[in-house]
């Protein structure tokens, strides 16, 4: 039984990404909320529409020709539609025990990979502004770094996406926090500072 323990303990862990660290567990992984395809989306539904023009403008050709159209369209617009997809499909943010990383993948040939050790993340923050992010339940992640601001719009329900990264960091000892979403810390007031004092 010790040694069906020790060959486990000797396989590799499987990797949930290419990066990954030998040594690393993946705990949180999202995607961009699906709004983010609307353009691709709109343009792609046009393709059908573009395919059975010629059929409108001369019915006599018969039916073959308006479905043979027709599926010329959906095969267009779904080469339209791909690329918002991919890009969607393949830009996530994975949460490890070790690090944050953003896997932003732009079209078929771009790809950005922005990688940020826990320990740097100083505070994480949500906006949701205005009736269509509201009702559609998606907002903006702020995140204040010792490097920077790093900013990911188009969060799909950034107010759980939040809370569960700020539980991650406690989980892994980073003292994080949730400032309102703005770009000052909380200021001290005058009479706070008395109140400490006396």
């Amino acid at each position: 039984m010790a040694e069906a323990q020790a060959e486990t303990e000797k396989l590799p862990k499987p990797k949930y990404f290419e990066d990954q660290f030998d040594d690393e567990e993946v705990l949180f992984v999202f995607h961009r909320h699906p709004i983010v395809m609307r353009k691709g989306l709109v343009f792609g539904l046009l393709g059908p529409l573009v395919g059975i023009i010629p059929a409108a403008i001369r019915p006599e050709l018969g039916f073959g020709y308006f479905f043979g159209g027709l599926a010329a369209g959906v095969i267009l617009g779904f080469l339209v539609f791909a690329p918002s997809w991919i890009g969607w499909h393949f830009s996530v943010f994975i949460i490890t025990d070790q690090r944050f990383i953003q896997i932003t993948q732009k079209g078929l040939f771009h790809r950005a990979v922005a990688d940020l050790g826990l320990q740097q993340i100083q505070s994480v923050n949500y906006e949701v502004s205005g009736l269509q992010e509201t009702l559609l339940g998606f907002g903006t992640i702020k995140m204040q770094t010792y490097v920077g601001d790093l900013v990911i719009h188009d969060v799909h329900h950034p107010a759980k996406i939040q809370k569960k990264i700020l539980g991650i960091l406690r989980e892994e000892g980073v003292a994080a926090s949730s400032y309102p979403a703005t770009n000052q810390p909380p200021q001290i007031t005058h009479e706070e500072t008395e109140t400490e004092e006396a």
